[in-house]
């Protein structure tokens, strides 16, 4: 698996670094069983440390978790906690899904864009219905199955996930409810 581990504005010294991909690596191979890459970000919040992973798997989902501490070492053990309920939680569905799963999933290329909010304007009266376009990004839209993208967007802990259904044309959308359930918007 490679690592890539930094810091936002703080130094991580060779001692944390050997942690995270000892700990992170016990974690990942109980519950996945070929994770591709991982993504360790450590910052610092006021008094506290974060520490934000992100580990792809080779079914191509992405598993995501994020945990606060006061001490670094701490913030990691945290994080890599939740990692670990997350994937011990879908491991079942992991496992099947690499079984029926022989390629890789396809991504398709998608432009997202940041748009500016009615109060960033300045004015009462906006002068166009137009919205202002603050940025432009690439993104991929992944073709998943509705299981596979509802357990996507609870791995990643977003509140949606657009995708495109295997076997259709069109997009896709699950989202978390306010009522605790999920979404799912499927275009005729």
């Amino acid at each position: 698996m490679r690592y890539q581990i930094s810091g936002k504005q703080i130094d991580i010294g060779e001692a944390l670094q050997t942690h995270v991909k000892t700990e992170l690596d016990s974690v990942v191979q109980k519950y996945a069983e070929r994770p591709t890459d991982a993504l360790i970000v450590f910052s610092k919040s006021a008094h506290e440390f974060v520490c934000e992973a992100t580990v792809h798997l080779s079914t191509g989902l992405t598993a995501s978790a994020k945990a606060h501490e006061t001490e670094i070492y701490a913030a990691f053990d945290s994080c890599a906690e939740k990692m670990e309920k997350q994937l011990r939680r879908y491991k079942r569905r992991l496992k099947d899904h690499h079984r029926d799963r022989t390629d890789p999933v396809e991504l398709l290329g998608a432009a997202t864009y940041i748009l500016a909010s009615e109060q960033d304007s300045g004015a009462d009266e906006p002068e166009t219905l137009q919205p202002m376009i603050i940025a432009e990004m690439q993104t991929k839209i992944a073709t998943l199955s509705v299981g596979e993208a509802v357990m996507q967007m609870e791995l990643s802990g977003a509140p949606v996930l657009v995708f495109k259904k295997e076997g259709k044309d069109g997009v896709n959308v699950v989202y978390r409810r306010d009522d605790g359930n999920i979404g799912w918007i499927d275009p005729a």
